[in-house]
């Protein structure tokens, strides 16, 4: 893909594709999309039945990259995330150990019911998160690029789960917000269930996929667009905003990865609509994927009912209001 116009037009057709199988789910599909070109990753959160497993397979095949699932259990051990040594031994009766790779080794893993797991084990895809490099027993090993983790967490059940630790939950790029369908596009789902499952055709390789990542990283953004989406950030953290609600509500903030992956998210938006350089609506699009899972609520907004998305836009649109006038 030589041309932005080229870039564009390829990602169309991807969503094209996507949708011979997934019925509606277009901002869903759009978020993943943000998180794959800016070279992050997601969690998910939705009820049961939602597909969510079935659209990562679906973006898996149309983007031509090796995928692997992750059943999360309370059983489960770090070495089935990442792998494991076994003791081999040669007809000449010489021992050694051999690296089994664990199913980490994929460009898209899928970690359904993250939550489900001890965080010990949780903590497993860490290190692969951020530096995309597994340890073993002191050996390091390289995860074919690129790598993305999307992981799904049920909001409903509680019980027998243990809360993602904030360490890792600050290395998901964005938190996806998964709904029912509307009433048409579940009548579309019920009717589409009845028929033979559809082909559906490549439409990029994990070179063009590393390519898009290097273009959406270029993408020109201004110092007033930096420290426009760092005041928001900053905004969300009680020992330095100037917001009483934010210092009624929030136990902690955003921290300084936020900024950078607003950054990055709103580049990868501004690649998809096809335009030249970040704009504060690119920023102000992503903000709510970006830092809804980095802000810690305490009582105060639990007992009112408040949530991180509530707080998000009001200090969007104080922002907003605030920049709108020192620029007149």
């Amino acid at each position: 893909m030589k041309s932005l116009k080229e870039a564009i037009s390829a990602v169309t057709k991807v969503r094209e594709e996507i949708h011979k199988i997934i019925i509606g789910q277009d901002d869903v599909i759009t978020q993943f999309l943000w998180a794959l070109l800016g070279g992050g990753h997601a969690v998910i959160i939705g009820v049961p039945g939602l597909a969510k497993t079935l659209l990562v397979k679906t973006i898996a095949k149309v983007l031509d990259l090796s995928f692997n699932r992750i059943q999360f259990t309370p059983d489960l051990m770090p070495s089935d995330i990442v792998g494991t040594e076994v003791l081999d031994e040669s007809r000449s009766g010489t021992r050694s150990f051999r690296f089994l790779k664990g199913p980490v080794f994929a460009n898209i893993v899928l970690g359904d019911e993250i939550n489900r797991s001890p965080p010990k084990t949780q903590s497993a895809l860490l290190q692969a998160m951020q530096e995309k490099v597994v340890s073993v027993n002191g050996k390091t090993y390289e995860l074919e690029l690129p790598f993305f983790v999307l992981a799904t967490q049920n909001p409903i059940e509680q019980e027998g789960t243990y809360p993602l630790p904030e360490a890792q939950l600050d290395r998901f790029m964005l938190s996806v917000h998964i709904d029912y369908p509307s009433f048409e596009e579940e009548k579309q789902i019920v009717n589409l269930s009845s028929f033979t499952e559809k082909k559906i055709k490549t439409i990029l390789s994990r070179e063009d996929i590393i390519h898009f990542q290097k273009i959406v990283s270029e993408i020109p953004i201004s110092n007033f667009m930096i420290e426009y989406a760092i005041r928001i950030v900053r905004a969300t953290r009680p020992a330095e905003t100037k917001y009483k609600y934010v210092k009624d509500w929030v136990e902690w903030g955003a921290g300084p990865r936020a900024s950078q992956y607003l950054v990055q998210a709103a580049k990868a938006k501004c690649f998809l609509d096809g335009h030249n350089a970040v704009s504060r609506q690119d920023i102000e699009t992503v903000a709510l994927p970006v830092l809804r899972h980095r802000l810690i609520t305490n009582f105060n907004a639990a007992s009112e009912g408040i949530l991180p998305d509530d707080i998000i836009k009001r200090i969007l649109k104080e922002i907003k209001d605030e920049v709108s006038s020192e620029r007149k």
